[in-house]
């Protein structure tokens, strides 16, 4: 049973002042799962980081509601399944009471179709429970400053669907679809690679990579790197998005050969280039 205390704004416990240039910016933090054990234990760890400041912490939907009409709060952490309520209808919920934080979905299972419509509602990233907790430390840290972090074992299950979907329509509409080359460059843009490095890996000089990358802003429509990834996972572009009418799954994917369990840390927090 949750306490009542437990679904009220937890009061910051560090010393210092958010007006204090020395202090160390804080991620203010609330996290909602129905499992009180997991929650507390988290909350306390995530505490016990000096530029985390857990704001609060509650079971159900309705608590976090509140908490967020009375608390400020960047980042909530949430699950998909939250007791008999589902993560993504408090996602949507949220943003109807007037919430503009972000949200990072901590889930239990690798779920594809949740988490491909989890970002569509405006979902910062997906970071799975089996992973070490020093890398959900990063994923905050990451989705706080305004980047995405999508879990390599969810990108790679999107980028299954992403390729079988388009070798079954790569015949059909190709002026609406990504060409192989586009196709290549933008994985290599979701893992996170240089334009140098794409061309190294596909066999293109890095002015040809950079026609591409022009090609493909131009095509969903964005201006910068973090701009068409977003696009990418809101299935923006070509095949992805008749896959998302479909199927309700939007994704992206990264070479497999590529470590990429931040799916775009390296282009969404550095300054944001053009090409």
């Amino acid at each position: 049973m949750i306490s009542q205390q437990s679904a009220d704004p937890i009061p910051a416990t560090r010393k210092g002042s958010m007006n204090d240039p020395a202090q160390v910016s804080r991620i203010r933090l609330l996290l909602l799962d129905d499992h009180g054990l997991f929650r507390a234990s988290l909350g306390h760890w995530l505490a016990s980081e000096a530029d985390f400041e857990v704001a609060g912490e509650c079971g159900t939907s309705a608590a976090a509601l509140e908490i967020l009409l009375s608390a400020v709060v960047d980042v909530v952490l949430l699950d998909f399944d939250v007791g008999p309520e589902h993560g993504n209808d408090f996602i949507s919920a949220a943003r109807h009471a007037g919430y503009g934080g972000r949200f990072l979905i901590v889930a239990g299972s690798a779920d594809v179709r949740n988490s491909a419509i989890a970002l569509k509602l405006g979902a910062s990233g997906i970071f799975l429970k089996s992973e070490a907790p020093d890398r959900l430390v990063q994923a905050i840290r990451l989705v706080g400053n305004g980047g995405i972090w999508v879990d390599q074992t969810i990108i790679q299950l999107l980028a299954d669907h992403l390729l079988d979907r388009h070798y079954r329509f790569e015949d059909e509409h190709s002026s609406g679809q990504l060409e192989g080359r586009e196709r290549e460059v933008l994985l290599g843009i979701v893992g996170g690679l240089t334009n140098r490095k794409i061309g190294d890996n596909i066999g293109l000089s890095e002015s040809s990579v950079k026609n591409v990358v022009q090609r493909l802003f131009a095509k969903a429509g964005v201006h910068t790197r973090s701009q068409l990834v977003r696009a990418a996972l809101e299935g923006s572009l070509g095949a992805t998005q008749e896959f998302v009418m479909k199927h309700g799954q939007n994704g992206v994917a990264s070479q497999p050969h590529e470590r990429g369990r931040q799916a775009t840390a390296n282009h969404s927090t550095a300054p944001q280039s053009k090409e």
